[in-house]
């Protein structure tokens, strides 16, 4: 196991994903984030769920403030919650929303709205071949949905595995949003554009 780090200088998803994926000889990668906790059977599901031609976009269910500091400060292990016990903090409104595993997962293959890098998993090949993410995006936002635009682009399309493999995001303060307006303007210009690699992307390494 490795543990790649950088430098805290601000928000940099895009780069410290793309020395992740450098570093490793893996041949399914799968992206989630640090406020992030995963259920007990997250990689699981990931492999089962996991096929050549797509990459799999799964969801992140919000946790209340409350519920957050009663999960840190009670160490209450929500990765092995049942669902009887998701019910209960859902009615004492400590989660935004719980619902049913949908069946459908192929219904939408070109949908990139939606699809973030806290639950995002690919094959290591099809990421090599758009050249990872995209460094040019500084700070918060659309880092993640220019590369699920790429790589649709490139072939590899949007299979759900929302709800099957969910994540549960700890809530913290919204991070700066100062620079959202230019990468929303960046994100933009690629969709009109026809390139599937990233412009500051994996080769750097």
């Amino acid at each position: 196991m490795s543990h790649i780090w950088h430098e805290d200088d601000g928000f940099r998803a895009a780069a410290i994903r793309n020395r992740a994926l450098a570093a490793t000889q893996a041949e399914y990668v799968i992206f989630t984030d640090g406020d992030c906790v995963p259920r007990s059977d997250f990689i699981g599901m990931q492999r089962s769920l996991a096929e050549e031609g797509w990459f799999l976009s799964g969801n992140r269910l919000l946790l209340s403030q409350t519920f957050t500091q009663d999960v840190i400060q009670q160490q209450i292990p929500i990765h092995d919650l049942k669902n009887s016990d998701w019910k209960i903090v859902r009615q004492q409104g400590g989660i935004e929303r719980i619902l049913p595993l949908g069946a459908l997962r192929k219904i939408a293959p070109r949908r990139w709205k939606g699809a973030k890098t806290c639950n995002l998993s690919a094959f290591r090949h099809d990421l090599i071949k758009v050249n990872g993410l995209d460094e040019s995006y500084v700070g918060w936002g659309m880092e993640d949905s220019d590369l699920v635009v790429r790589l649709i682009r490139a072939g590899v399309f949007n299979k759900s595995a929302r709800f099957s493999s969910p994540v549960f995001h700890l809530w913290h303060p919204e991070n700066d949003r100062s620079h959202l307006a230019e990468n929303q303007g960046r994100l933009r210009s690629l969709i009109e554009a026809k390139h599937i690699r990233a412009k500051v992307g994996l080769d750097r390494y």
